[in-house]
């Protein structure tokens, strides 16, 4: 099947170097009156930085895909007269929010960038060399030496986008999320009764009363062996990590409503345990194919630790219990 919205990038490695520092000026005061000055030389420019920068109206790292290697500009050297070299230009890299920085060599977690405008130097530039006036003392009035500037640092780095929102939908292909992002939202997701309609995370904000307001994340539907990088879920289940609420959604026509979502949480535990923490809450969707004798059925037989609705976006039934239970739950 062709991949659509191949512009949602959520990946990439990139090699960043920063400038180095400018070298110090060993430079002596020379002029129409002084033929033998002091020493008067200037300090070397900053290298310029890499700097990651928040943007909240950025959704993707699509424009870091073909741009591998940055890199900064180097400080200027120092010059006579106490001149200051010219500090190096950083290279200020925007992303989106929800950007997770790595170093691609240790794995390590670096920073998030969580809110508009933030801002991480990601790779320090090098400080300028210090001019020989510095290094001028009561036993050495005329040092002949400054100080050459930092050298640059350079390394791969991994950005992974991780999409932020409050409640983020979890369940099989085919299982009702796009619907009902559709219908609660203003969010347009492509709907189609075949798996894996939904091919990147779709994000819609939920109206609530008084003009309050929350954000829903349709995340790609989960394939049982997801988290050993089974159909599209281990690229995506990184998405649900920022979710303080996740919505699970299982189809009301299931053959096991219970057993269904005990997969679906096993994948997160298999991803990461630390998932299972969130607040959860079991959504059975398509229920107005149900009567009111088979969800007493169906209820005796749901799991008893995390609430239950019956829900259907297309009869519009349960949504505003389901919004008001996801709203109690945002700011319990």
């Amino acid at each position: 099947m062709k991949v659509k919205n191949s512009n949602f990038v959520d990946y990439v490695k990139i090699f960043c170097r920063s400038g180095k520092g400018g070298p110090g000026s060993a430079h002596f005061l020379r002029d129409r009156t002084t033929a033998k000055g002091g020493p008067d030389g200037g300090d070397g420019g900053t290298g310029g930085h890499i700097i990651l920068k928040g943007n909240e109206q950025m959704w993707t790292l699509l424009h870091l895909k073909y741009q591998k290697h940055i890199f900064a500009e180097h400080g200027g050297g120092g010059s006579g007269n106490h001149k200051h070299g010219k500090d190096g230009l950083s290279q200020i890299i925007e992303v989106p929010l929800g950007t997770v920085v790595k170093d691609a060599e240790t794995g390590k977690l670096l920073f998030e960038i969580t809110t508009h405008d933030e801002e991480f130097v990601m790779v320090q530039g090098g400080m300028g060399g210090r001019g020989n006036s510095h290094f001028k003392s009561s036993t050495n009035q005329a040092p002949r030496y400054a100080q050459p500037g930092i050298d640059s640092k350079e390394g791969w780095y991994i950005l992974e986008l991780k999409v932020l929102a409050d409640v983020g939908l979890v369940g099989f292909p085919n299982a009702g999320k796009s619907t009902l992002l559709s219908v609660v939202s203003a969010a347009k997701p492509e709907i189609a009764n075949y798996p894996f309609t939904t091919l990147v995370p779709n994000l819609g904000i939920v109206s609530y009363h008084n003009h309050k307001s929350f954000i829903m994340a349709d995340i790609p539907g989960i394939i049982e062996g997801a988290a050993e990088g089974k159909g599209l879920g281990l690229r995506f289940l990184r998405h649900i990590e920022r979710n303080s609420t996740l919505l699970f959604m299982v189809p009301a026509d299931a053959t096991d409503i219970k057993k269904e979502y005990e997969i679906l949480l096993g994948e997160l535990k298999k991803y990461n345990p630390e998932l299972l923490d969130k607040d959860r809450i079991l959504g059975i969707s398509k229920s107005d194919m149900l009567d009111e004798e088979l969800k007493t059925e169906i209820a005796k037989e749901l799991p008893e630790d995390l609430p239950c609705l019956f829900i259907s976006s297309v009869a519009q039934q349960g949504l505003t219990e389901l919004k008001d239970l996801i709203w109690t739950k945002l700011n319990k």
